[in-house]
């Protein structure tokens, strides 16, 4: 069964970093549009970063110059580094990945999430 597993969260003070990872079970990394999304509680579902499997990722306004999405399809593993953190990113954030990126918003499969906080 195809499993995805995001690993990496924590808690850290305004203008830290986080690495998080999303190791997969099957080849997903490989052949499928992979991403991330985030939720902070009461809060609708943001998109913050996907990356299809033949070009180039694209990135939320929110986001963009701060966070990097990457894989590694030898590894399975998707990443996304976060530099420059702020309170407002603090949120679940949860691994996604969809035969195509127009429809990532309703993913084929979704990890289980990791915790991101992000302190004054």
């Amino acid at each position: 069964q195809v499993q995805l597993v995001e690993s990496g969260g924590g808690s850290v003070q305004a203008g830290g970093s986080l690495r998080l990872s999303c190791v997969a079970s099957e080849n997903l990394v490989s052949w499928y549009c992979m991403g991330w999304f985030r939720q902070a509680p009461g809060k609708e579902r943001e998109g913050v970063a996907s990356m299809p499997y033949y070009s180039t990722p694209t990135y939320a306004d929110s986001v963009k110059g701060r966070f990097t999405i990457s894989r590694d399809n030898a590894k399975k593993i998707l990443y996304l580094q976060m530099n420059s953190l702020k309170p407002e990113d603090t949120a679940m954030y949860y691994c996604a990945a969809s035969r195509a990126c127009s429809s990532l918003s309703t993913p084929d499969y979704w990890g289980q999430g990791t915790q991101v906080t992000v302190s004054s």
